[in-house]
């Protein structure tokens, strides 16, 4: 009776570390964002924690991917030089693929379609569009694709910020005279203020955001684009933008 006893306890742990090697454990990673470009990614002000739009997809992201992740909330020139580095594993905070960014960092499949586009104060009648931005003192965040736009913009001033939530502050009391960001942003901070700002123009480049991975990382590339693709099948775009974007 205690061999058959005996023999019965073997076969149970024998079975029982058979089932958990067939477990695979989560890869667990640093993902850097920037959390000051609501209603992308930005701090709870309640919680205290990091949400929006890019931490849900990521989320999604990486429970098809079986990830998992720490968010660091990284002011935007850190971000980009962290992953330069290879500091963090990845970072997803409406970063727009560029050439010059894909010389130096790794990109998931592109998730999202933006471009530039203006605000200014509701009683301004002089901006227009990209072309009536000369001669104007125009709000952007450091480092940020609107910095580069306006930077090329022949007798534009950029006024830089770290936060771009202070350049619209500033636009509103009227130290400057205009705002260049990504169209979702623009809208958002418009919609909220919309008895002191408009938007003037139309959108006036074109670009797509994608997930940033370290170089030599291809691996966890592929993880992120296999788990990409599986969430966008499933419609996970439609449902973000009308949680985040529509309201």
């Amino acid at each position: 009776m205690k061999k058959l006893l005996w023999l019965a306890l073997v076969g149970l742990l024998t079975v029982s570390l058979a089932l958990g090697g067939c477990t695979k454990e989560a890869t667990k990673i640093r993902v850097a964002t920037d959390a000051t470009w609501k209603p992308f990614e930005y701090v709870n002000e309640q919680t205290k924690e990091i949400e929006g739009f890019d931490i849900d997809l990521f989320k999604a992201i990486a429970e098809k991917a079986n990830i998992e992740v720490e968010f660091i909330n990284v002011t935007w020139d850190p971000l980009l030089a962290g992953m330069a580095q290879g500091t963090y594993d990845a970072a997803i905070s409406s970063i727009s693929i560029t050439e010059e960014r894909q010389k130096v960092m790794l990109f998931s499949d592109p998730y999202f379609a933006a471009g530039q586009l203006i605000a200014v104060r509701k009683d301004n009648t002089t901006i227009t569009g990209k072309a009536s931005l000369s001669g104007k003192t125009v709000g952007v965040q450091l480092g940020t694709t609107g910095n580069i736009e306006v930077n090329n913009i022949a007798g534009a001033t950029a006024k830089l910020y770290d936060d771009i939530g202070l350049a619209f502050q500033d636009l509103m009391n009227g130290q400057i005279d205009a705002v260049v960001a990504d169209n979702p942003l623009v809208l958002s901070y418009v919609g909220k203020n919309f008895t002191k700002l408009k938007t003037a123009g139309e959108v006036f480049s074109a670009e797509n955001y994608g997930i940033a991975v370290a170089k030599g990382k291809e691996d966890l590339l592929k993880k992120i684009n296999d788990g990409l693709k599986k969430v966008l099948a499933e419609g996970i775009i439609e449902t973000l933008s009308k949680k985040w974007l529509e309201k």
